[in-house]
């Protein structure tokens, strides 16, 4: 009696003939239907349900309360070729229900319901209700190659007040997507689009690329699988698949590998609030079951699916790249030959005709004592012998070495000789004092130290940097392996932030090219620690075979030359590779977190080359390797701190910049007076001491002039840096920090060249090339670097707003060139490290400055 109640149906009879046509293949959910009937008549309630056959592009007006159920049926054949959409619009007419309209839309293999008025939540659970709602229906595939599907929309409510409504189901034309050719629609939060592509034959990799000219509402693009159901509402898009929020932009490379079945959708939707994408925030509730409205958030988007690079133009970008740091080599061999025959030239010219290098190895200026050889050279006078041993005038604290040291070779062990044994007297330390305030100091006054010692000392620097690099690379890959990962594996494309429309994966990996383009600092890092190499073996011989032919050791003023020291030039070469390497790391998954591993070497970079520039003229006194690393691991450690705490936060800012002005402050003075000074509680009674006797008593300059000129213009530039990031703050915490090396670095190089210039000193032809070549390749890197394709200090949404197309062979793009050039550049900056001061090699060092 119940279940027959269950089915009083208002709708005329049908013929014998278009029974069958609906009840034979809904057999199953009208049982389903009736069974949850029967549960509520049960309880006491019947309801009237009222079947009717319906018909596509026809609007339905009807009212619903809780007495009544309508049951639309409606038939549509699909093939397996042809995919056609279908979609549901619903329209609510009347206001203030007491209860929404649910409708269950019941297919083959999939069922869908919503309510309307539909309900979506915001931050904070705002309520934002949508009277107009439109769905696509998910197409489940068949295997025949034409089948006449059913479907039912059955609305109902709980509402005992009659409420009106409009029903449209129509089909959707273009649902499947051509390859290159733009569509353009309409969405909203209530009213998703989704449409279908399926890869063409030959076509192993698509772009979909999606476009806007409205900033806002946010939206969300989505690629999903061919499956029921779709997840197109704000609250589940990012179930499954791959998608991203966009404003203006948005695109996903797509490969066949990732879809079985060869086809996919894009799935577009509109989303209640902009925050995501970085918009306002505009609505706040006031109770928090209230409803807002969220007024027009109708957007209008094109889509369009292109093909992909193919793998021809993978391996043209790669044999691209080798080929371009790969010609360093055989053109760096090349000017080598040049120089090395120029050289020779010269040194040829420097003998006189009737003696040759071999039987001299004699330095202009130098005297050596020699004794009263015989014919074949053999025997040596044991007078000159002793008093050359004795004589100590002008040594500077060098032992003079007998006849029996004369040929051993200066690799000998060196672990039994530290550089202390050599400050260990009170005299020498009253020296130090003397020799380093002097007025005008010259190299031979700050190369006295036993060059073996330095040698040992700056080849720690090498060392260190290498263990850092061990230390710091392996866990920073692990964790961007993990990256890459959770991006695979969440299809969440908003954690990292590339440019889409030039993103090439490989593998795993989602932009192999910009990791890529990070060859040029590995490959041109490498060739650099070659060339050091060669010099560092030549000048090695070179002091072997004066060591076998001079008897007397050359004092400090009698040498000639800068010292040649190339720990520090390993150093900066290795540096170089790391920067490659954390490059290609950070460019991986691009975001804020991980930023610090692109930029931890170029700290060291821009540390290392000050460091270099400082020991070509102070070598005495240059930092050892565990005070430079100390200090470089603490800029690290601020740049973590920026990360962090450094976003808008004030405090941070005021102690930072304390402590930037205070480093500044002692770093001039250690500077200025040569080291020769103490922290120890007596140093501000000595501070106002010379403030009384110099400017207060009588109005005394500097004494060293050049010095106070380089610091004071270090102090107005570090001050000023530390006032903007007092004021302005930025975001950028880590690229601020950079900004601060380099300007230091910049500053004191153009110094050092004034200086040279000024002191009478020129720069060689190989040099000046090198200078002049790298100012240009640094001009173009700069104008690539500030093109910005993506920024992290933004939402992905906005970054994506930076995105371009890719400008080089279809596979690199503008951040790509950056790489090349500045590989290049930092190349070519270490080359005129190594050769600015080659046109000293023959002066004598109590004749060149320091500065």
């Amino acid at each position: 009696m119940v279940f027959r109640s269950c089915w009083k149906s208002r709708h005329k009879n049908v013929s014998g003939a278009a029974g069958p046509r609906w009840i034979r293949p809904g057999l199953a959910a009208l049982l389903w239907f009736c069974v949850t009937q029967f549960v509520c008549g049960a309880v006491g309630e019947t309801k009237n349900v009222v079947q009717k056959d319906a018909e596509f592009d026809v609007t339905y007006n009807d009212t619903v309360t809780s007495e009544n159920q309508t049951i639309y049926a409606f038939n549509h054949t699909i093939s397996r070729n042809k995919t056609e959409g279908v979609r549901v619009t619903v329209d609510v007419l009347s206001q203030g229900l007491e209860s929404p309209i649910l409708f269950v839309v019941r297919q083959k293999q999939a069922v869908l319901s919503f309510q309307v008025p539909l309900i979506l939540r915001g931050l904070y659970q705002r309520k934002y209700p949508y009277n107009h709602v439109g769905r696509t229906l998910c197409q489940p595939p068949t295997r025949a190659l034409s089948e006449t599907q059913y479907f039912f929309v059955d609305v109902s409510t709980l509402s005992s007040q009659g409420t009106n409504y409009q029903l449209r189901v129509s089909r959707v034309e273009s649902f499947t997507l051509q390859t290159d050719k733009k569509f353009s629609f309409t969405a909203s939060p209530s009213q998703p689009q989704y449409f279908k592509y399926v890869f063409p034959d030959g076509v192993d990799t698509v772009i979909v690329k999606v476009n806007s000219d409205m900033t806002f509402p946010c939206s969300v693009m989505s690629v999903q699988d061919i499956q029921c159901p779709v997840y197109d509402l704000d609250n589940n898009v990012a179930f499954i698949g791959m998608y991203q929020t966009m404003t203006k932009k948005g695109a996903i490379t797509v490969q066949r590998k990732d879809f079985p079945s060869n086809s996919f959708y894009v799935v577009i939707v509109v989303k209640t609030e902009d925050e995501a994408c970085g918009g306002p925030l505009r609505f706040y509730p006031l109770r928090p079951d209230e409803l807002i409205d969220a007024g027009n958030r109708s957007k209008a988007i094109d889509v369009m699916v292109s093909p992909a690079i193919n793998s021809e133009v993978y391996v043209m970008g790669m044999l691209f790249c080798l080929g371009i740091f790969l010609s360093f080599y055989p053109l760096t061999l090349l000017m080598a030959c040049v120089e090395n025959k120029r050289i020779k030239k010269r040194d040829l010219l420097q003998i006189p005709a009737d003696t040759s290098p071999a039987e001299t190895g004699k330095i202009p200026g130098v005297q050596y004592e020699y004794g009263s050889f015989a014919d074949n050279g053999s025997t040596l006078s044991s007078e000159a012998i002793t008093d050359s041993a004795t004589s100590t005038d002008n040594n500077y604290g060098y032992i003079e070495r007998s006849l029996d040291s004369v040929g051993r070779s200066r690799q000998e062990s060196l672990s039994s000789v530290e550089e202390d044994d050599y400050d260990t007297l009170d005299d020498i330390d009253s020296d130090k004092n003397i020799v380093r305030t002097k007025k005008f100091l010259y190299v031979s006054d700050l190369a006295r130290k036993d060059k073996r010692i330095l040698s040992k000392k700056y080849q720690i620097y090498f060392w260190n940097i290498a263990t850092i690099a061990v230390f710091y690379a392996l866990p920073v890959v692990q964790l961007v392996i993990t990256y890459q990962t959770v991006v695979n594996v969440t299809g969440n494309q908003d954690i990292c932030f590339y440019n889409f429309l030039c993103a090439h994966p490989l593998g795993a990996l989602s932009a192999f090219n910009n990791i890529l383009s990070n060859m040029g600092y590995v490959m041109l890092g490498l060739l650099f620690l070659l060339i050091v190499l060669k010099r560092d073996i030549i000048h090695n011989r070179a002091m072997v075979r004066n060591d076998l032919n001079a008897l007397v050791r050359l004092t400090p003023t009698q040498e000639c030359g800068i010292p040649k020291h190339f720990g520090l030039f390993y150093a900066m070469g290795t540096a170089l590779m790391m920067e490659g390497l954390l490059s290609a790391c950070y460019h991986v998954c691009p975001n804020y977190t991980n930023f610090q591993f692109d930029t931890s070497f170029m700290y060291m970079i821009a540390g290392l080359c000050m460091l270099k520039l400082y020991q070509k003229r102070h070598p005495d006194i240059n930092a050892s390797a565990y005070t430079a690393y100390a200090c470089l691991a603490a800029v690290i450690f601020f740049s973590v701190l920026g990360v962090v705490f450094g976003k808008g936060n004030m405090v941070f800012w005021i102690v930072f910049s304390v402590i930037h002005i205070l480093a500044t402050m002692l770093l001039s003075t250690q500077l200025y007076y040569m080291g020769r000074w103490r922290m120890d509680s007596g140093v501000l009674r000595r501070i106002v001491n010379i403030i009384y006797t110099d400017s207060i008593r009588q109005c005394s300059g500097p004494l060293y002039i050049d010095r106070m000129v380089l610091l004071v213009m270090g102090n107005i530039v570090n001050w000023s840096l530390a006032a903007y990031g007092l004021i302005e703050r930025p975001n950028d915490f880590a690229s601020y920090l950079l900004a601060i090396a380099i300007c230091n670095l910049l500053l004191y190089f153009a110094f050092y060249i004034i200086m040279k210039m000024r002191s009478g000193e020129r720069i060689q032809c190989l040099a000046l090339v090198c200078i002049l070549f790298t100012a240009v390749v640094w001009g173009f890197a700069l104008y690539f670097f500030f093109q910005g394709l993506s920024t992290w200090q933004k939402t992905p949404a906005e970054s994506r707003e930076h995105n371009r197309e890719c400008i080089l062979l279809s596979f690199f793009d503008d951040h790509d060139i950056w790489h090349f050039l500045s590989s290049i550049a930092m190349f070519g900056s270490f080359l005129v490290l190594l050769t600015m001061d080659d046109d000293l090699d023959t002066v004598q060092r109590d004749k060149i400055f320091v500065f």
